[in-house]
């Protein structure tokens, strides 16, 4: 019988972080019988800032505190949405995205009281979101609904909704109302090639210290090859592009039946008038991210970024 270990897995303190946890927390105990799980959990200054996030140096304020609980050896792995996880730097020094696990649905979706469609809605219904990429999207598509700005976890964003004096609708990932069980309030999940989803989105990523090697074969354990190539094809793009919470960006890679990796991806502006869009295939995913966001480059990307950081 392999040794007892106790493992100390660090997250943020929101229900959807600590949902993810849990997860975590059952794969390990089906497959690893001798791993004993503490949860370390804590407030981000994300979590704790209601305005724009960009004025805290954008989405690692929801990652920051727990990666330095990593460094600093008071917990041995973190799990992180992929979506939270910058994608214009790289992972803290020292440490290292062990694992990514099997992606969940990866599309964005509506909410509506009444149960309506997205292109169901009547114009100048105020949408809540604060996605960029959505904004954009929306635009593109719907341009005669509103986007109406909206901060906190998905249960105090559902409140809000309910509460029925600032937003019509939401627009929120599938994945998320799955997680907490909300599904029953999605109204209208939304197809992938007219609203291209974030980079990551329905993934989550395991995290350990880089030398600490008896944690990271635990989490590579847990790992999906597929969701692994998947998701690094789209971060090498989004990387090259230096994308942040200010950039509109959008990308879906699928493995197809033949064992290739597709990546489309888009830049748009914020007003939908402009879109910039990419697909392309490779079998090494690093080679198909760079090779999608020169694509992308070619086409005029970088002005279109630019000009969105400062809209």
């Amino acid at each position: 019988m392999a040794d007892s270990r106790l493992l100390r897995i660090g997250t943020r303190n929101s229900p959807m972080a600590l949902v993810q946890v849990e997860r975590v927390r059952a794969m390990l105990a089906e497959r690893h019988h001798e791993v004993t799980v503490d949860v370390l959990s804590m407030s981000t200054s994300g979590d704790r800032w209601h305005g724009d996030l960009a004025a805290l140096g954008g989405k690692g304020a929801f990652t920051k505190e727990v990666d330095a609980a990593l460094i600093a050896g008071d917990v041995d792995l973190v799990v992180h949405c992929v979506k939270d996880v910058p994608g214009d730097r790289p992972a803290p020094a020292g440490t290292v995205m062990a694992a990514y696990l099997a992606r969940d649905d990866v599309r964005d979706c509506l909410v509506h009281p009444g149960g309506l469609r997205i292109d169901q809605l009547p114009p100048d219904t105020r949408i809540g979101t604060s996605a960029v990429r959505r904004v954009a999207q929306l635009a593109l598509h719907w341009p005669s609904l509103v986007p109406v700005p909206i901060r906190g976890n998905a249960n105090s964003r559902l409140a809000k909704l309910d509460a029925g004096d600032r937003y019509d609708a939401l627009l929120l990932a599938y994945s998320g109302l799955e997680r907490l069980g909300q599904a029953a309030r999605i109204t209208h999940p939304i197809d992938v090639d007219t609203m291209v989803p974030a980079v990551g989105s329905g993934t989550l990523v395991l995290q350990c210290r880089e030398d600490d090697t008896s944690t990271r074969d635990l989490a590579a354990s847990l790992g999906d090859p597929r969701a692994w190539r998947e998701t690094v094809a789209e971060r090498t793009m989004l990387h090259i592009l230096q994308g942040n919470c200010h950039s509109p960006i959008a990308a879906l890679a699928r493995t197809e039946p033949d064992g290739r990796l597709g990546l489309r991806a888009r830049v748009i502006s914020v007003d939908g008038k402009t879109v910039l869009d990419a697909h392309e295939w490779a079998a090494d995913p690093i080679t198909l991210g760079t090779s999608v966001a020169a694509a992308l480059l070619r086409q005029g990307a970088r002005d279109l970024l630019d000009l969105s950081a400062h809209a």
